[in-house]
This record gives structure tokens, C-alpha cells and sequence, in this order.
């Protein structure tokens, strides 16, 4: 089980959290490209240095959760059921950051993103990063056996999933309409166990031990 955190890493969360409610603040208010860092570390009341070691860049000011979502990916794969299939472990994970990015609130945000091209580049370079680390949570499952390549393109089309549901009328419906192209994909893919369907994992594996 994994240890509360203590009031060091409750304090850093905390003021990390405060920098980026008050970058979006004034990025909302007064426009992305009319705020500076040192605008943003005014408003937070930390110094500039402060700000810099909880965020390496602006952008990143507007995709604060990019690693906890990273992280969500990676272990909706490692910590699924020992005989729970992939793709159905994906699309729930998948909905869950859907409904997160479509919340009320979060449309000013995104016509923030699209009306931006360096919020643009940043966030296209945040999707293959996420792909790339969910592959490599794929690939380092017991009992998935797919080639490299297989992992690296059914990780790409469940992020691709999300970035289309986000635009789409209906967001969950779009998020099921994709992953049945993405589960037929996955088991073209192969191979598959002598029963036709994944080789279980073995349970050490799925408990971490």
C-alpha cells in the first residue's frame, strides 16, 4: 500500500497547485500571450526560481496535470485484475480523463489551447510523450505478447481516442466508438492464447510482488 505523503510533499503539492491556479487565472483573464512567469509568480506570491523548479516551462503552467495523467495511463495497465483484458482497462481510464477535460469550466481552456500554436506544439508533444510511456507499460506486461510495434500503435490510437472524444458532441460515445476499432486492432494484432483470448497474468505480477 502506498505511504500517505508527508507535510514536505504536502507543501510542495500545495504551492505547486497554487502556481498553476494562478497562471490560469491570469492566462483566462488577460490572454496567454500577454502574461509573463514573472506575472504568474507575483500572483502566487513565490519567486521566479520557485515557480521554475515546479514547472520547467509556461506551457507546462496550462497542462499541470500532464504527469499525473502519464502516470494514470501507465498503471490503468499495471494495476488492472490479474484476468482483466487490456483495452477494456484502457477505455475506462480513457473516460475517466475525458469527463475530467470536458467538466464544466474547461471549454475557456481549450479555446485558450487551440488559439495558441505554442500551447498547440506543447500539447502534441505532451500526446506522443503519454503514447510512448503507455507503450512501454504495454510492452512490459506478462502475458500481452505483442510486438513493439503493436504496443506503440494501439498506446497512440487510445490517446488519439481521448483527443477525438474531447471534440466530439458526445464524449463517452465517442470514446466507445473508437476503442471498438482499437480492441479489433489489438486482437488482430496477436498472438493470443490457446483459449483465444490474452494469456492471463500471473498474479505476482499483477500485485507487484
Amino acid at each position: 500500500m502506498t505511504a500517505p505523503p508527508g507535510r514536505r510533499e504536502r507543501k510542495k503539492a500545495a504551492t505547486r497547485q497554487k502556481i498553476a491556479d494562478a497562471a490560469l487565472r491570469l492566462f483566462l483573464e488577460r490572454g496567454y500571450d500577454a502574461v509573463g512567469i514573472r506575472d504568474v509568480a507575483a500572483e502566487a506570491d513565490v519567486a521566479v526560481t520557485t515557480l521554475f523548479s515546479h514547472f520547467a516551462s509556461k506551457e507546462a503552467l496550462v497542462f499541470e496535470q500532464d504527469a499525473d495523467f502519464e502516470h494514470r495511463l501507465a498503471r490503468a495497465v499495471a494495476d488492472r485484475a490479474p484476468h482483466e483484458p487490456l483495452i477494456p482497462a484502457l477505455r475506462r481510464e480513457i473516460q475517466a480523463l475525458v469527463r475530467h477535460c470536458t467538466a464544466d469550466g474547461a471549454a475557456p481552456v481549450w479555446r485558450m489551447i487551440d488559439a495558441s500554436p505554442a500551447l498547440r506544439e506543447y500539447e502534441e508533444s505532451m500526446r506522443l510523450r503519454h503514447a510512448e510511456s503507455l507503450a512501454t507499460a504495454i510492452a512490459a506486461e506478462p502475458g500481452l505478447s505483442r510486438t513493439p510495434t503493436a504496443c506503440r500503435a494501439v498506446a497512440r490510437f487510445a490517446i488519439d481516442a481521448y483527443s477525438l472524444a474531447r471534440e466530439a458532441a458526445d464524449p463517452e460515445a465517442a470514446v466507445d466508438e473508437v476503442f471498438r476499432m482499437i480492441e479489433a486492432a489489438w486482437e488482430a494484432a496477436g498472438p493470443l492464447g490457446e483459449s483465444g483470448e490474452e494469456t492471463a497474468r500471473p498474479r505476482v505480477a499483477a500485485e507487484g510482488a
